[in-house]
């Protein structure tokens, strides 16, 4: 996996090499009952060999409906919540220009890209629909049953909106359904109106769908090419295949979470030293967060933006209560390099680093917050990465996938269900009266 790096010199007062080493066995035998499809919520580990089993002809569908959307829309509107969302908001933010949407206004080139049904604020809805009006619309509704309330509720409304503007006929072929393969309400809907469909697979749940088509149309229609993305996370799976910690860095990042949760460092803090990564961290919160967080177990999983939260957080994170680690992310070559120019006044005392370039003084910012926090008794290890191609998001991916899974069952919980996110729902329901 040589587009990420593991360097835990941080954590060695904290976490040993026969700490580590003594995981090894249960690891392994964890390792064996998800291949074998033993362990405990199996019906959902389709994701487990997901990257390496996407045929061409799935990739091309994918392709050939994106090219058409790009074709004939302004805006692309993605509806989902969830895992139905984050990955492909994570990848268009890791992989395209910070400013994608405007600058896609300026050029010309289509289609502006906007997410719906995350949430239920009216100001949201309202303000799309503004930036919406006039333009050309396609729509992707992302939803297993078509009846969870946050994406039902706005795609109602986006769909009516498309219909007043293209009549019935027109507006169908500008829906796309990702849906259940054979069952459920936007499965139904989808049949009855001819929407062209895709399938969630139903072995691979929500937070893991990032590499189905509820994340490769969104990314696709972006204009990322999603065979490096794959291929990518195929190349992940292949160093997945043994569970040795020499060769799988997935499982020894998921033993040095276990190790510092059982030492008391129950909060994990994700920081990252990019922009590009913020929903990265977004999406590994919700993967980590609804695939441990259960039977009062489990690490809670946080995140900051570097160095702009050393401006807030930071105070907290060096010298509050001493609960916590740091994972850091790091990217080792940024899209384009600026240079730092020299002025003949020096009135902002910068000329001291005059001709270095911002990645440059970004890693000495990172190793410098990371020695911080180390003294400061915050035990810390940084993942780094290549660049920011699809290739090394792939990889990324299906990394915290893999490390996910085996640390809530290194927990003894089951990562793929999520009984605790039905509590929210039933009350709601109750207070609406349905």
């Amino acid at each position: 996996m040589n587009a990420i790096k593991l360097d835990r010199d941080n954590l060695e007062s904290y976490v040993s090499d026969d700490e580590i080493a003594r995981l090894q066995g249960d690891v392994s035998k964890i390792h064996e009952a998800m291949e074998a499809g033993r362990s405990k919520g199996s019906d959902y580990l389709g994701w487990l060999h997901l990257p390496s089993s996407i045929t061409g002809d799935v990739l091309d569908d994918i392709k050939e409906r994106a090219h058409e959307v790009r074709e004939m829309a302004d805006v692309f509107v993605s509806i989902g919540i969830g895992g139905s969302y984050l990955g492909a908001k994570a990848a268009i933010e890791f992989v395209t220009h910070t400013f994608n949407n405007q600058l896609k206004k300026r050029t010309g080139r289509s289609p502006e890209i906007y997410f719906a049904g995350q949430n239920i604020s009216s100001d949201y809805l309202a303000d799309l629909f503004d930036v919406i009006e006039e333009k050309d619309i396609c729509l992707n509704v992302i939803s297993k049953s078509g009846t969870t309330t946050e994406p039902a509720i706005a795609f109602r409304l986006l769909k009516e909106k498309a219909e007043q503007r293209y009549g019935r006929k027109e507006a169908r072929k500008r829906i796309i359904a990702t849906t259940d393969s054979s069952r459920g309400a936007l499965k139904k809907l989808a049949h009855e109106e001819g929407y062209k469909t895709f399938v969630i697979p139903d072995d691979v749940g929500g937070r893991y769908s990032v590499l189905t088509p509820v994340g490769l149309l969104p990314i696709a229609v972006a204009g990322i090419d999603i065979g490096k993305l794959v291929s990518g996370a195929a190349e992940a799976e292949k160093s997945s295949a043994d569970a040795g910690f020499e060769s799988n860095l997935a499982y020894r990042y998921a033993a040095i979470r276990n190790i510092l949760y059982q030492k008391g460092k129950t909060i994990e803090i994700l920081s990252s030293f990019h922009p590009s990564l913020h929903f990265v961290a977004e999406w590994w919160k919700q993967l980590a967060g609804e695939s441990e967080g259960k039977e009062g177990k489990s690490l809670f999983p946080a995140s900051v933006d570097l160095t702009t939260d050393l401006h807030s957080m930071g105070q907290w994170i060096q010298e509050g209560n001493r609960i916590i680690f740091e994972t850091f992310m790091t990217i080792e070559k940024s899209n384009r390099e600026i240079t730092i120019p020299k002025v003949d006044d020096d009135l902002d005392g910068l000329n001291y680093i005059a001709g270095k370039s911002l990645d440059f003084v970004n890693d000495k910012a990172h190793r410098g917050t990371a020695m911080a926090h180390r003294d400061g008794g915050v035990p810390n290890m940084t993942l780094s990465l290549k660049d920011r191609s699809p290739e090394t998001l792939g990889q990324l991916f299906y990394f915290f996938e893999r490390a996910v899974a085996m640390s809530g069952y290194l927990l003894g919980v089951n990562p793929f269900d999520q009984p605790g996110v039905e509590f929210y729902k039933k009350n709601m329901f109750s207070l609406l009266g349905k």
